[in-house]
């Protein structure tokens, strides 16, 4: 009997005693990252982009309007905060509670995934990001803050079209019924903006202004469907983060050489003590939180990308359109009348027709993923009850 005994219970063991895996939300491939890890994670990117899109653009503009008048400076900021990436990169790292214990020993160094080839396309993606800032900047500096966002809006028809090429996305009624919503009011907008201009600004350096921001807008477009090709070879969230430190670095050596050559960083001094407005304390506080705001927008489209797709990353940063033209309106007095109220409406229209219908799309690809998973959970249990009943036959034998 009490070899029995001892042959059944291996089998039960074996049968009820699994355990489901701890998940490290940093280090675990993107395929085990799921459930609650998985929201978490994308909540908090979502709130990184969110954050820093919309302070970034109000402290870039805020420091135009009080007499700064540096494009470098205003690209530099961008990307030179990237050291703030260890705390996401290394932190996690040193954490224990958020190690598995089995996994302690065996535990994912940061920056030993890297090759030659990821590296080297790292570089090339922080080149891109650089030209990008310094059109960003450009435009910041002539438009004003509500034009220049509802005008970056157009970077997801880009985005599409680029995504269509690059990883083969496959255009549905929502994604293209959201596109043509954008592009209709980015039209409107260019059409309807000559009331718009800052006093002083010339209709040439207005339409400088408008096509570096369209520039900006494409390349970022290019970006965004890029990664995501990139990403579909890495292993983890927190090689995306050190991708992110090797791109934004690269991005800061750009922008760091153009002020050498330009005179950028005795301009800066000088800026600081003669030019800008509120004087070098308010000035290096403007700058210092520049940095901190940026890096948590490209932190927050990175991670967004990686967890779901560069179309509906794209989609999320347009979501903030509104958010950034209701900020110009109220905290610079820009104008948000006609065309532009109608722009946004179009905006607005064609984020939330869109997130409508992937969450209708979601939620039936997860009640169809429900039944399928009861009925390998039925057939799961009838294996399981066979082999009891098998054990039980083995064991009547051995008696």
């Amino acid at each position: 009997m009490s070899n029995s005994s001892h042959s059944t219970s291996p089998m039960k063991v074996r049968l009820h005693g699994q355990q489901k895996p701890q998940i490290n939300w940093f280090t675990s491939n993107k395929s085990t990252l799921n459930g609650k890890p998985y929201k978490i994670l994308l909540a908090i990117n979502y709130l990184c982009l969110f954050v820093g899109s919309v302070s970034s653009s109000l402290l870039l503009k805020f420091y135009f309007n009080h007499k700064g008048s540096s494009l470098w400076v205003s690209t530099w900021v961008q990307s030179a905060g990237f050291p703030l990436l260890l705390l996401p990169i290394y932190l996690p790292y040193h954490l224990h509670f958020l190690r598995p214990k089995e996994t302690l020993n065996k535990q994912r160094k940061p920056f030993s995934g890297f090759d030659i080839k990821l590296l080297s396309l790292s570089f090339g993606v922080g080149l891109m990001i650089g030209i990008s800032n310094l059109c960003f900047s450009w435009g910041t500096s002539y438009l004003p803050l509500s034009t220049s966002s509802l005008v970056l809006s157009s970077q997801l028809v880009f985005t599409l079209l680029l995504c269509v090429i690059i990883v083969k996305q496959k255009i549905t009624f929502l994604n293209l019924n959201c596109v043509i919503l954008l592009t209709v009011s980015c039209v409107i907008l260019a059409l309807n903006s000559s009331g718009d201009r800052p006093e002083g600004l010339t209709s040439r350096k207005y339409l400088i202004g408008f096509l570096s921001t369209i520039c900006a807008g494409l390349l970022f477009a290019l970006y965004l469907p890029v990664m995501e090709k990139i990403y579909r070879k890495v292993d983890c969230y927190a090689m995306v983060m050190e991708m992110q430190f090797v791109m934004e670095l690269t991005a800061t050596a750009l922008a760091t050489v153009g002020m050498a050559i330009a005179g950028g960083f005795k301009e800066m001094r000088q800026e600081s003590i003669t030019v800008f407005d509120l004087g070098p304390t308010r000035y290096w506080l403007t700058v210092g939180f520049n940095l901190v705001t940026w890096q948590l927008s490209f932190m927050g489209a990175a991670g967004m990308v990686f967890l779901t797709t560069s179309l509906t990353g794209g989609i999320c940063m347009t979501a903030l359109t509104a958010v950034n033209v209701l900020g110009g309106v109220v905290v610079y007095g820009d104008e948000f009348k006609g065309p532009k109220v109608v722009a946004t409406v179009l905006c607005l229209w064609g984020f939330c027709s869109y997130v409508y219908g992937m969450y209708v799309k979601m939620k039936g690809e997860i009640l169809e993923g429900d039944n399928n998973g009861g009925d390998r959970k039925d057939n799961d249990g009838k294996q399981e009850q066979q082999l009891l009943e098998l054990s039980e036959i083995v064991t009547v034998n051995h008696r």
